[in-house]
């Protein structure tokens, strides 16, 4: 046995065997979402989109016109949902094929 102790695992993804270590890092960059707008931008924590259509609003009455600037918006984990809070809505959730990032 020699000094090193470190621990090998299989990797599926690319047929090979792998520190354990290294597979952890690569694996916790993998779980995180991309979520990309209508145009293909990535968005992030706190970008601000505006809306490419006119959205209906489900429960609230209202109708969210085209060009609408939604401001900080927040990512749920959901590669096409994204949390925001508009004026008179809580708990706004659109659809990332329906905003262009500003």
């Amino acid at each position: 046995m020699t000094g090193d102790d470190e621990t090998f695992v299989y990797d599926e993804a690319t047929g090979e065997w792998v520190a354990a270590s290294a597979a952890s890092t690569a694996a916790s960059e993998d779980d995180a979402v991309v979520v990309r707008d209508s145009v293909g931008n990535v968005l992030a924590d706190g970008d601000q989109v505006t809306l490419i259509k006119d959205l209906t609003v489900k429960g609230a009455g209202q109708t969210l016109k085209r060009g609408t600037l939604i401001k900080s918006i927040r990512l749920t984990g959901d590669a096409q949902e994204i949390d925001c809070r508009y004026d008179g809505i809580k708990g706004l959730v659109l659809r990332a094929e329906f905003v262009k990032k500003r």
